[in-house]
């Protein structure tokens, strides 16, 4: 079949005004992530309260940080679990991936902790990694396997990396998939119906359907790319952590990308009193961002 050259160039040339279009409509191209604080040694895990205040991680030094509305930094919590992933549930209490003992947390607005996981039919998780907490209270987290030096453990107890979920009032994990290599970043849509799983260890990102029992259906890949932490705006387009961050719309065609000058963009979220602000945790720093989209509440 002949190709005509220069129908392909002016399409080629459409689809990138198209999506280049799609990105200035999301924020102002020629304004960079401003620089909040470069304090910590690896930052990670950040998630938004209902006022829009933001909770993020320093997993090294096992503290989780608070950025208010105001632009303010102070310590939430320290000797946090060495606290990696976290999302805030519907009554307020910041869910948290603590992988010292590989477990997971729920931690009250007056910083009472309450232990949701401790371990698996018995044995330890890997390390639960990163968290989304579905509308109705279920919870959705990755276990992969990074060798921690606070551990005294050389090797994981299970054989595999799982996506699971914890159902609302349990106490044991349900295994949803363990064919992934190593799940990582993990975001749900706001109506509980699709879940999206970041497999970096092959550089995949996964679309799940949720069943009505909270269980996994319809898996496929969405995008051939990796990821770290991910998000989504309230257009449902979607925001991949790792070499700065990434933007795919529903379609799965990449929209924008934002440099960080960083050597790792960790993970990413929307917050402020609008939910319009775009929070970086980026290796020892944090950036910022204003958007023109919200993100999901």
């Amino acid at each position: 079949m002949k190709i005509n050259i220069t129908s392909y160039i002016i399409c080629l040339s459409l689809f990138v005004s198209a999506a280049f279009a799609q990105q200035e409509n999301l924020y102002d191209t020629l304004s960079k992530p401003k620089l909040i604080s470069r304090q910590f040694k690896f930052t990670e895990g950040p998630a938004v309260d209902k006022k829009g205040n933001i909770f993020f991680t320093d997993q090294p030094n096992n503290k989780i940080w608070k950025y208010n509305t105001e632009g303010k930094l102070s310590i939430f919590l320290d000797s946090a679990g060495r606290a990696n992933g976290t999302y805030f549930d519907k009554k307020g209490n910041l869910i948290v991936c603590a992988d010292e003992h590989d477990q997971l947390w729920s931690v009250s607005p007056d910083k009472k902790v309450k232990v949701l996981i401790k371990d698996y039919q018995g044995f330890l998780l890997n390390g639960p990694n990163d968290l989304w907490v579905r509308p109705n209270g279920d919870i959705y987290i990755t276990d992969p396997y990074y060798q921690r030096p606070w551990w005294t453990r050389t090797k994981p107890d299970l054989l595999d990396q799982k996506v699971f979920y914890l159902p609302k009032g349990a106490t044991q994990p349900v295994p949803l998939d363990d064919s992934l290599k190593r799940p990582n970043g993990i975001v749900g849509t706001p109506d509980g119906k699709t879940l999206y799983v970041a497999d970096i260890g092959d550089s995949k990102i996964y679309k799940y359907s949720i069943k009505a029992d909270g269980t996994l259906a319809n898996k496929k890949v969405h995008l051939r790319q990796g990821a770290d932490g991910m998000t989504l705006d309230a257009l449902g387009n979607l925001y991949l952590a790792g070499n700065g961050i990434a933007i795919f719309n529903p379609q799965g065609i990449q929209i924008g990308h934002i440099e960080i000058p960083e050597p790792w963009s960790a993970n990413v979220c929307f917050g402020g009193k609008n939910r319009d602000l775009l929070f970086i945790t980026a290796s020892t720093a944090i950036y910022t961002l204003k958007m023109n989209v919200k993100g999901v509440e």
